[in-house]
């Protein structure tokens, strides 16, 4: 059994400081949410409420559109949500935004169920729906309209664009932004009622069209789709936009800290107004929710742009959402990178509030460390040779032991067999070796690593004159770890398994997906720099305690790398082996 199935789990280090953290300390030092009751969510679901905080607990949430799967940029947002909650004594909700119907599929929801919970992160029995609140949404559409603060605009989408005004013109008033309260409310409940085509009208917030932040310009709050609701079915005609659902969903589950990207930091003036009306007309209970933006994942070497990795999936330039290339949590899980890698990626390049870019080395020297920690090291030959002792008696084997850990012996050792004809990697034998090159070559003698040592004594070719076997014969007491094995000097060690024992097995050599740092910097189409050697398939020759691998068991290959069973292709006795990250990064490098 591998040892990240069973590996004790370190000491977490102490949470590093950040603005967010100063934020949420202020308020629970000035009691803002104490004795903020938490009531549930409206309707039937409110059997689901969590526990009420009090002065000494927050509560934050993740919000995913369930419209594709989720990124290594949104583990970032998932770490900190539930990393907040979970050292100041709160509670932090997984929340569907499904405000759009078009677009939205239960395998999406059942893919961010497994990755959040993949990353080590629960949300007991704080799991929500945007459509839980639909009914309430609408009830607050319709409250705004008596209100005077929202109309129905039965412009063309082209008009209500050009209409808009620019950064530094302002947009003009609609010439139906003066409907009365009962037109526009008998307008809104005939689109709910399904009478208009889609995009035939839409409801707007009233707020001010001169406004020097576009997002105030009467921003559409409901539009009409006719369209089947992955949840709610054909219930509705009329669905919320996301800017308008977002802060009621907040309000309602009673979230403290609303806890977003820099791209959404326009957006806050609106989700303020927008709360602030409701609560005016008691719809909603203070304290609000308090948005707060930080800085997104921008990483070198990915895209992370939703419309672009759908692009990769549906035309097949990658293998599907789990594909390892790809940046998608279920592909790093795939590839073998594993949940505590990313937790100490996301605590090490921190939350800050202004943009920057990591390097992807980064998110590997996380897994790396990791990854040193955890996986115990099997041999694996990936270009296999032929090495044929000589001298060794045909038909004879016997054991070499090999540490499962070289740093934790307490993990002990385990037997890999010997005998006459061996795997070795091709690069290790050189017919006219250059200068500095300490393994095999004809005339020099090595160790096979935990085994013998040998002397090479020449090699043979086929008709092509490709080398397709090394010949050599071995000094019987120079066995690693027999008295006076140690006697033998020489520079070279070289890895190897038996080739009667060997396992022959499908290996994927995963590599970055794109070859430039910016995939599209400067005008070209991203897709122009796809790395074509992202992913190489091998036929490998293993150890055979690897032929017993259990899908997402983890190793160290020695001398090559990290690799996982694949979870997917792997079958019992016949694991199929995934490259995660190599010993060092050599990207770019000779």
């Amino acid at each position: 059994m591998s040892k990240d199935k069973n590996a004790p789990a370190a000491a977490p280090s102490p949470p590093v400081s950040n603005f967010i953290r100063q934020i949420v300390e202020a308020d629970l030092a000035a009691g803002k949410h104490a004795g903020v009751a938490w009531a549930g969510k409206p309707g039937p679901a409110a059997a689901h409420a969590g526990a009420p905080p009090d002065a000494a607990k927050i509560r934050t949430r993740f919000p995913p559109e369930p419209n594709g799967y989720l990124h290594i940029g949104h583990a970032k947002s998932i770490c900190l949500n539930f990393g907040l909650a979970r050292d100041y004594g709160g509670a932090c909700h997984l929340r569907f935004d499904d405000t759009n119907p078009e677009k939205e599929e239960q395998e999406y929801v059942d893919a961010i169920v497994d990755a959040v919970r993949w990353l080590g992160f629960d949300w007991g029995p704080n799991g929500y729906f945007a459509s839980d609140y639909f009914d309430f949404m609408y009830e607050a559409a319709q409250h705004l309209i008596r209100s005077g603060h929202a109309y129905v605009d039965s412009q063309s989408a082209e008009e209500m664009r050009a209409s808009r005004g620019t950064l530094t013109e302002p947009g003009r008033d609609s010439p139906h932004r003066n409907r009365s309260a009962e037109e526009n409310l008998d307008l809104f409940r005939r689109m709910e009622a399904g009478e208009f085509a889609d995009g035939a009208h839409v409801l707007r917030a009233k707020i001010d069209m001169a406004s020097g932040n576009i997002n105030l310009r009467d921003p559409a709050i409901y539009r009409i789709r006719h369209a089947t609701h992955h949840r709610a079915g054909d219930t509705w005609n009329v669905y919320p936009m996301y800017t308008f659902a977002h802060p009621i969903e907040d309000a309602l589950e009673r979230i403290t800290h609303s806890i977003c990207t820099l791209e959404f930091e326009d957006q806050r003036p609106f989700y303020d107004w927008l709360l602030e009306r409701l609560a005016e007309g008691g719809l909603l209970a203070k304290p609000l929710p308090q948005q707060i933006e930080f800085a997104r994942l921008n990483l070198s070497y990915v895209v992370l742009s939703k419309r672009k990795l759908i692009q990769l999936v549906q035309e097949k330039h990658v293998d599907g959402w789990d594909d390892p290339r790809l940046p998608t949590l279920a592909g790093a899980r795939r590839r073998g990178y594993t949940p505590e890698g990313f937790r100490a990626f996301a605590e090490r390049i921190g939350v800050a509030k202004a943009d920057s870019w990591i390097d992807y080395g980064v998110l590997e020297e996380c897994m790396r460390d990791d990854l040193n920690a955890r996986a115990l090291r099997r041999i694996a030959v990936l270009d296999p040779l032929k090495l044929v002792i000589d001298n060794y008696p045909g038909g004879q084997e016997e054991e070499c032991l090999a540490p499962n850990h070289p740093q934790q012996p307490e993990l002990g050792k385990r037997a890999v067999p010997f005998s006459r004809e061996l795997w070795i990697e091709r690069e290790d034998f050189a017919e006219a070796p250059p200068k500095g090159y300490f393994r095999l070559f004809p005339g020099n003698s090595v160790r096979l690593r935990y085994g013998f040592v040998v002397k090479c004594t020449g090699c043979d070719k086929d008709a092509s004159g490709n080398v397709i076997a090394v010949h050599c014969e071995y000094l019987p007491d120079s066995k690693s770890g027999t008295p006076g094995a140690d006697a033998y000097k020489v520079k070279g060690n070289i890895h190897w398994v038996s080739a009667a024992h060997a396992y022959r097995c499908e290996v994927r050599l995963y590599d970055r997906l794109f070859r430039e740092a910016n995939p599209g910097a400067g005008g070209r189409d991203y897709l122009e720099d796809l790395n074509p050697n992202a992913k190489q398939v091998i036929a490998a020759q293993l150890e055979p305690a690897l032929r017993n691998a259990k899908p997402e068991e983890r190793f160290q290959f020695e001398r090559h790398g990290y690799f996982v069973a694949d979870r997917v292709d792997s079958k019992p006795g016949a694991p199929v082996f995934n490259r995660a990250v190599t010993l060092k990064d050599s990207w770019g490098k000779g």
